[in-house]
């Protein structure tokens, strides 16, 4: 199992960093900080988080981004939001709030439902062609959705709701790995996997929350995992999940 993943042209240490709960405080400005030192260079934020403190948080605390680590926003999440218009002004705060010229990898957040995938898809693609969008992902859609954004722009990673208990896309995990689109579970700490979890959890002197890591990371190699936290110690006990190598029996029995 490697514990790096390419996303485009920049290889990221699998297990990111979600952001949807930072605020801009001290204690989280050191989070970030040691998030980095500890070897995290994949940071997961969007528009809304946290009214936009999320962002503004990492620009104020990491801008100018290291060379090496991407910061992921979204945009376009409610519905109305998809049309060019508000596109473009939610990438352009973004571009603010997170203090950089250009952001590594941009989602469409949802697909929405008054905007055609491709009107919206074209919007942001007119940030890639200008610079100030890397590359560019889409988030909650299957993979016929997946297919159709193809033909409007490169798609570099999916971002779908996935964990233990709860795998409504388990043919875009799979299609993600034959096409080596990273595949980005929201939530993925989130369900239960019962007392074979906390067996097998035991049997490895780890945490349940580490043994699912390690599910997900062996589940797929385009597998990136962004764990939310606002706490050092479970930062790392969320990295130390990359050096958890299950058997394919311990696999089989939470799959």
């Amino acid at each position: 199992m490697g514990s790096h993943l390419a996303v485009g042209e920049t290889h990221v240490t699998r297990i990111g960093l979600g952001t949807n709960r930072l605020t801009n405080t001290p204690g989280n400005q050191a989070l970030l900080r040691k998030a980095l030192s500890a070897g995290v260079n994949f940071i997961d934020t969007a528009h809304l988080y946290t009214g936009g403190d999320s962002e503004r948080t990492i620009g104020a605390t990491l801008a100018p981004f290291p060379e090496g680590s991407v910061v992921a926003t979204k945009g376009g999440y409610s519905p109305g939001e998809g049309r060019p218009e508000i596109l473009r002004a939610q990438i352009e705060e973004s571009l603010r709030r997170l203090r950089t010229d250009r952001i590594e990898l941009y989602y469409l957040h949802r697909v929405d439902p008054q905007t055609p995938l491709e009107t919206s898809l074209a919007a942001i693609g007119e940030y890639r062609d200008q610079g100030k969008v890397r590359e560019v992902g889409i988030c909650e859609v299957g993979i016929e959705e997946i297919e159709r954004a193809r033909q409007v722009v490169p798609i570099t990673a999916v971002q779908n709701r996935y964990n233990l208990s709860d795998r409504p896309h388990e043919q875009v995990v799979d299609y993600c790995a034959e096409q080596r689109i990273a595949f980005v579970p929201y939530f993925p700490l989130r369900g239960d996997g019962g007392s074979v979890l906390r067996e097998i959890a035991e049997s490895h002197r780890a945490t349940p929350s580490q043994i699912t890591l390690a599910w997900l990371l062996k589940r797929s190699p385009t597998m990136l995992p962004i764990p939310g936290t606002l706490s050092s110690e479970h930062l790392q006990e969320n990295l130390a999940a990359l050096h958890i190598e299950l058997s394919e029996d311990e696999y089989q029995a939470l799959a």
